[in-house]
């Protein structure tokens, strides 16, 4: 009989715990609030696991009931006890010599960034299906080329990882609507966020791990990932707008649960934020916030919340201040705009509102918008039998965006 491959001692234990298979051990994980993703719990059960970061260590011997090295982990040459070089404890000696073996030249990181901010600011206009496997394939070479950097190479290179994670991220839970997916994806992202040392890129991937229990109504869960969010925040310069932002995320999560009055208080407190302003810039790969946006934000949860007069209003402003390049906002704004006619029984302007986010959707496509615009033809089923709401079907169901539909 073959030997078993691979962490066999992790295996044995999970076993032997009574978790049958590995997702029963990620919902055990789950219900602890550490949050890992299939393929997290496959690395650490391979041949070489990697050490996982506080949280889900301190939960998997809490569950399994065996130190780490019992769990056949085994701690990296030159860490502490939480997983972190002592370097990222204290500030390194001047002159102090890393450890890590350089193979890498200083160069890589800089050339390694500068694809990464290619990708940030191709994402407004190329297919997610075209641009997706470039990330990905990207984050891949950041991975293999991290180990053989040191000192600011390695913190330089780290970051831009840990931002094309995030981005890949973005894309399989905004694009492709794959939260576990997306949640795996920022995991990894977190990581690297952690190698650079970067506590506002770690927050601000947190804020971004908070959708997935937030949109699937669990308050709970995105709650304890937004404290975390906010607590990595105030570990650095966070700008004005970088922390009105993360109550546009926390408001976003609660209109998601039904506590539209909650959100409602968090967007006046992220425009109180913003504008009181601050001392700080904003990250250069924080381009998907603006005052805009939070207006965005707003008009959504007064929808979620039947206030439909200042919906409407909130939105026609964020619409007109919309810049020309932002089409893929501009389909949630007409779809959100198409939903509060239909609920306030205006069929036609519905409609058409609806009609224009699926112009937008030909040539930029977003499943978020497409989302709003399937939530406005819920909303017309009263009136499904009039030309208007034919019309839209027409449009919605045509070969065109069934096929966008299915492949991006």
């Amino acid at each position: 009989m073959p030997r078993p491959t691979g962490n066999a001692r992790l295996r044995a234990a999970r076993l032997a715990a009574g978790y049958r298979s590995q997702q029963d051990l990620i919902d055990a994980l789950a219900r602890r609030g550490v949050n890992v993703g299939i393929k997290q719990v496959q690395r650490w059960e391979s041949e070489t696991p990697p050490w996982p970061y506080p949280e889900a260590r301190r939960a998997l011997q809490e569950l399994l009931g065996q130190d780490m090295e019992q769990l056949g982990f085994e701690r990296r040459p030159g860490t502490t006890e939480s997983g972190l070089s002592p370097a990222r404890l204290a500030p390194p000696a001047r002159g102090a010599v890393r450890t890590r073996n350089a193979t890498q030249p200083a160069s890589v990181a800089s050339d390694y960034l500068a694809v990464t901010r290619a990708h940030r600011q191709l994402y407004w206009s190329v297919a997610p299906a075209t641009l997706h496997p470039a990330v990905v394939a990207h984050a891949g070479l950041g991975e293999a080329l991290l180990p053989a950097t040191a000192g600011q190479t390695h913190q330089t290179l780290a970051a831009a990882l840990a931002e094309s994670h995030l981005l890949a991220g973005r894309i399989e839970f905004f694009d492709q609507r794959a939260p576990d997916r997306a949640r795996d994806t920022w995991v990894q992202a977190l990581q690297a966020a952690g190698e650079a040392d970067d506590p506002l890129l770690g927050s601000a991937i947190l804020a971004h791990m908070a959708f997935v229990p937030g949109w699937s109504g669990d308050r709970l869960a995105a709650s304890e990932r937004m404290i975390a969010a906010r607590t990595y925040a105030r570990r650095a310069p966070a700008s004005a707008e970088f922390l009105a932002w993360l109550d546009a995320v926390e408001a976003e999560c609660e209109t998601r649960c039904g506590n539209t009055r909650t959100a409602l208080n968090l967007i006046a407190h992220g425009e109180d934020v913003l504008a009181a302003g601050g001392a700080h810039a904003s990250p250069e790969w924080m381009d998907w916030f603006s005052v805009v946006r939070l207006a965005a934000f707003k008009g959504n949860t007064e929808l979620k919340a039947g206030r439909l007069p200042q919906a409407r209003e909130t939105l026609l402003r964020a619409l007109a201040d919309l810049p020309a390049d932002s089409d893929k906002q501009r389909t949630v704004i007409l779809g959100d705009l198409g939903a509060v006619e239909a609920a306030a029984s205006n069929p036609e302007a519905a409609a058409e509102y609806a009609l224009r986010a699926l112009d937008l959707l030909e040539t930029h496509w977003y499943a978020t918008g497409l989302e709003r615009v399937r939530d406005v033809r819920r909303a017309l089923v009263p009136w499904q039998h009039e030309r208007c709401v034919r019309d839209l079907d027409d449009r919605l169901y045509g070969w065109g965006s069934v096929v966008s539909a299915l492949t991006n």
